[in-house]
């Protein structure tokens, strides 16, 4: 009988052992809704502001997101920056400062039609020196026009080869939020 209760005994003590590596908890960290990009630009030399902004008030719903774009300028310097919002909340929640705090988890890519006379530089770092890309500075060419798309990606991987001239190719991660704006220099 005793040796019965000392092996029910280990029995028990192996089972919790056994079972205290499956409970581990994991915290995850679940994508942010984005409901809104807003792009803010400012000519370098006049101040004046152009805007860009996708706004999409029912996330994955059936309704498409509203796109509107100012004309851009020819050959003309723009300091860039770009907020995030979920308008969803009320008062709406501003993602733009959980992507900057969590910067080394986030890269913004420009990706610009080839017809599209535009360059990007990044303007803002995560704490590693990696490129974030909520501050940036955008440089028109000659007169053209075509699709950009803006491009948050979450858990990407910030040393792949291109990511960190702005290069989404071999990135991966998840998207939080992608809009296409459709841009004409003029």
């Amino acid at each position: 009988m005793k040796s019965l209760k000392i092996t029910s005994l280990l029995s028990l003590l192996f089972i919790f052992a056994s079972c205290s590596d499956d409970d581990d908890v994991k915290l995850i960290n679940e994508e942010e809704v984005i409901t809104t990009l807003t792009v803010t630009l400012v000519d370098n030399a006049t101040n004046q502001t152009k805007t860009f902004q996708s706004r999409d008030l029912d996330g994955d719903g059936p309704e498409s997101p509203v796109i509107t774009a100012d004309n851009l300028e020819a050959n003309t310097t723009y300091q860039g920056s770009i907020l995030f919002l979920n308008e969803l909340e009320d008062p709406a929640e501003n993602i733009t400062l959980e992507v900057v705090e969590e910067g080394a988890e986030h890269q913004v890519f420009f990706v610009s039609a080839t017809s599209l006379q535009t360059t990007f530089t990044y303007e803002d770092a995560d704490a590693n020196n990696n490129p974030i890309g909520v501050d940036f500075t955008l440089t028109t060419g000659e007169a053209s026009s075509g699709n950009l798309s803006i491009i948050l990606v979450h858990d990407g991987d910030k040393f792949a080869e291109g990511a960190a001239a702005g290069d989404s190719t071999n990135v991966g991660g998840e998207t939080d939020i992608e809009a296409t704006f459709p841009i004409t220099i003029q």
